[in-house]
């Protein structure tokens, strides 16, 4: 038969959107067996009034029935026909139509027609040639199929036949299972199962998977499934319409990577573990086998290179990881120097700073290996076969490389892989840079931290002495709270306890300069409220200098103190303080007391005075400084941070360092909220056997008595060494002070660590050091006092003063 002018479909290009496509199910003698929702609002009948009528209803006029036997006549030449046609609304008004004719075969051999068509009326007309209608379901770019109630293909597109990579002719007739090996088919027949008894459909369902097509390559689709129902309302048919959104999942699958990385690298400051986290991250997410090489100088803190020179630095393998456990692919282990071949992508890499994909190993191994054969070996050996290399760079800075090869994944690297590599790297570079900095100012810090804190504590003959500190930030290890243990004349010791306030260097910072002022107040031999007031104008002086570095300013102003001296001699200890905690005396019984000492404000007010108590503690008596940070915490007050304190020193009895632990581990129970500070000293005591007095007249004929005196002593001391020397102080010390102080006179000999040598009187006049010319009779006492000792000096007492000089002792035999 001939077919009219107009029914045969011309080539075209323009595309149709068949989302929204009108179908209807005619069976083999032209009666509506299905009808589907957008049908009816194409023509407005509804399933009930469509169904099982003849499909010549739907014609326009009935001059269309002859072009209708035309087309029907060439859809059984040709299984199927594509083209413009008119079609009759129910209202009566016309409407033309895009239309595609598809013959469906169920396992019998019965032929039905599917019968899809689109209102083109709004579509220009220069668009609606022939072929156009052809795509507009076999080519269309979405894929498309019709199934059966029992879930087999009747009819497919050209799209979707090239998605799953089987001729049509294999699928039809068949069930998903036997077509789609490389899918989940059981969870997809579910869904069309689904949409059989609901009549629900179901919109852009993913998946994940691979076809025929390409069965090493990993797809995602994006599926909608509808229902084409009988009059009855029964369902005949289930379609499905498929798209391919790999580039959309992998592009998602990516982002998610990457927001996932920054919650996996960077977890900490450390160079090395940071490198760590970005070897492991990567493995298996997007290499079998990865390793960061960083530059050794980069390792040791210092600065990285802002363009690389001619010749590669010195690299560390930072990080590795692998599928295989124990990285058997690598030649070296974290820490260990890594050989790089100048010829290798990973040189490349580093001098270029861009970088570089190697989808194909195999032309490339001798150059990634260079001359060296156990690396070759590990390529060959694990079947590596693709290769990244990304240079890891931040702040304008190279620091190292990072390398990524696969050798189980079937897929070779690709662009895209690349890119996310860098950003990858880029990302843990930033993090790299920042622990680098970090190592560098922590070494910083520590170093100050060390230098500012005494390295080794000894109370000589005086005290034993134990003591801990806990900065809070105890990464870092700087902190504001110090201590100290300094040796005075005449066998006394000071114990010293601060807190600045704050944390970090500029409190450490803080902390050294007012140790080093304690330290030089200290050695003028000052009572401790009088070296308080010097310590207090210290801090108003450093205030006013730094009012505009805030940080600084702060940290100085309000600081605390604890200032102690104890007499083993007298077992007298002499205390003052500014603003700082009581200290915490247990006596030889084991009973804890917290001295009521005069409070004083805290260093920089200035506003009230200092004063000292004097406390008497026996030889085995214990002295418990601390800072505010040991007995005050989030979750106690001071109160019971007191009590709990004496009761941990009720065991005094302990060694001094076991008992240190046991204060630390019973008062800090919950996360520290400041620095601490613990000092403990238990007192010992000079007897008889190493210190002798005597009180002298103030006349010129005792110091020949005062020299045999001491002789005696020595003797007795066998210090038999020392007596020239000795006699020679005591005559000049004793004489200075019958011609310029005031009596009575005190001489006093202590044995100790040295040997010292006092005269007292009850002057105030402080005696001077003279360069005594030539000619001069006199004036050079003093002078050979100095030349003589290790160290003299001067000290004032509530009576007067007293010089004081000290020799070293002789070795013992």
């Amino acid at each position: 038969m001939a077919i009219p002018e107009g029914i045969v479909p011309t080539e075209t290009h323009v595309p149709f959107d068949m989302a929204d496509a009108a179908s209807a199910l005619i069976d083999a003698t032209g009666i509506i067996i299905g009808w589907t929702p957008a049908a009816e609002r194409l023509l407005g009948y509804p399933a009930a009034d469509a169904m099982k009528q003849p499909a010549r209803m739907l014609l326009a006029t009935p001059e269309d029935a002859a072009q209708a036997e035309a087309i029907g006549s060439w859809c059984q030449a040709h299984d199927g026909w594509g083209g413009l046609g008119r079609l009759r609304h129910r209202d009566g008004h016309r409407i033309e139509v895009g239309l595609r004719i598809s013959a469906m075969r169920n396992p019998g051999g019965d032929v039905s027609w599917l019968v899809s068509g689109i209102d083109v009326g709004s579509i220009p007309t220069w668009a609606l040639s022939g072929s156009l209608l052809q795509a507009f379901l076999t080519r269309s770019p979405v894929g498309m199929a019709v199934l059966s109630p029992d879930l087999r293909y009747v009819w497919i597109n050209d799209t979707l036949e090239r998605y799953g990579g089987l001729p049509r002719e294999e699928r039809i007739g068949r069930r998903m299972a036997d077509c789609l090996p490389g899918l989940n088919t059981e969870a997809l027949e579910a869904q069309l199962r689904q949409v059989l008894e609901t009549g629900r459909p179901v919109i852009d369902y993913e998946y994940r998977g691979w076809t025929v097509a390409q069965p090493h390559r990993e797809h995602a689709y994006s599926t909608s499934f509808f229902r084409l129902d009988n009059a009855e309302g029964r369902p005949v048919a289930v379609c499905h319409m498929v798209i391919d959104v790999t580039d959309r999942w992998r592009a998602r699958e990516r982002l998610a990577l990457l927001n996932e990385a920054g919650a996996h690298i960077g977890s900490t400051l450390d160079v090395m573990r940071t490198a760590e986290e970005l070897a492991d991250f990567a493995v298996p997410r997007l290499a079998d086998f990865v390793t960061v090489d960083l530059l050794d100088s980069v390792l040791r803190g210092e600065e990285p290179l802002e363009a690389p020179g001619d010749t590669l630095p010195a690299f560390r393998r930072a990080g590795q990881a692998s599928i295989r456990e124990g990285c058997p692919e690598s030649i070296a282990r974290p820490g260990d120097a890594v050989a790089v071949s100048p010829t290798s992508p990973f040189a490349c890499c580093f001098f270029s700073g861009e970088a570089l994909l190697d989808p194909v190993m195999d032309s490339s191994i001798s150059a990634w290996s260079g001359d060296d054969p156990a690396r070759t070996a590990k390529v060959r050996e694990f079947g590596m076969r693709s290769l990244m290399v990304a240079p890891i760079g931040a702040r304008g800075a190279i620091l190292g490389v990072a390398s990524f090869v696969r050798s189980r994944h079937p897929d070779p690297f690709e662009e895209d892989d690349l890119l996310l590599a860098e950003e990858l790297v880029a990302r843990a570079a930033l993090n790299l840079d920042n622990a680098r900095r970090y190592s560098r100012e922590h070494a910083a810090a520590l170093a100050l931290q060390r230098s500012l804190l005494p390295h080794a504590l000894s109370g000589g003959q005086a005290v034993e002495v134990a003591s801990r500190y806990l900065p809070t930030d105890a990464r870092n290890g700087v902190g504001g709270d110090w201590f100290d243990v300094i040796p005075l004349s005449g066998a006394r010791v000071a114990l010293v306890v601060g807190d600045v306030v704050g944390h970090g260097i500029n409190a450490a910072a803080t902390m050294g300069r007012l140790r080093t002022a304690v330290h030089t107040l200290a050695d003028m031999d000052l009572p401790p409220e009088e070296l308080l007031a010097h310590l207090d104008d210290l801090v108003i002086r450093l205030t006013e200098e730094e009012s505009g570095q805030e940080g600084v300013a702060a940290a100085v102003l309000g600081a605390t103190c604890l200032y102690a001296i104890y007499d083993p001699v007298t077992q007298r200890c002499t205390m003052a303080r500014a603003g700082h905690p009581t200290p915490a005396i247990v006596d030889p019984s084991g009973e804890v007391s917290f001295p009521a000492l005069p409070a004083g404000p805290p260093l920089g007010l200035g506003s009230l005075p200092f004063e000292s108590a004097e406390l008497a503690l026996p030889a085995g008596s214990l002295i418990a400084l601390y800072t505010d940070g040991l007995i005050v915490t989030c979750n106690q007050d001071i109160d019971v941070g007191l009590g709990r304190l004496s009761n941990a020193l009720g065991q005094a009895a302990l060694p001094l360092e076991e008992l240190c632990s046991t204060v630390i581990d019973a008062l800090l129970t919950s996360p520290q909220t400041d620095d601490v500070a613990l000092l403990l000293a238990r007192t010992r005591a000079l007897g008889t056997g190493h210190v002798v007095s005597w009180d002298l007249p103030c006349d010129p004929a005792v110091v020949a008595s005062a020299r045999s005196l001491a002789m005696r002593q020595l003797a007795e001391w066998g210090l038999e060494e020392v007596m020239t020397t000795t006699e020679l102080i005591v005559s000049e010390l004793v004489t200075n002070a019958i011609r310029h102080g005031i009596g009575p006179i005190r001489l006093r000999l202590i044995r100790h660590d040295v040997l010292i040598c006092e005269v007292a009187d009850t002057s105030s006049t402080s005696p001077r050091l003279r360069h005594a010319r030539t000619t001069d009779e006199g004036g050079r006492g003093l002078f050979l006092v100095a030349q003589l000792t290790r160290r003299w000096g001067t000290r004032y007492t509530e009576g007067g003063k007293l010089i004081w000089a000290e020799q070293d002792l002789p070795e013992p035999a």
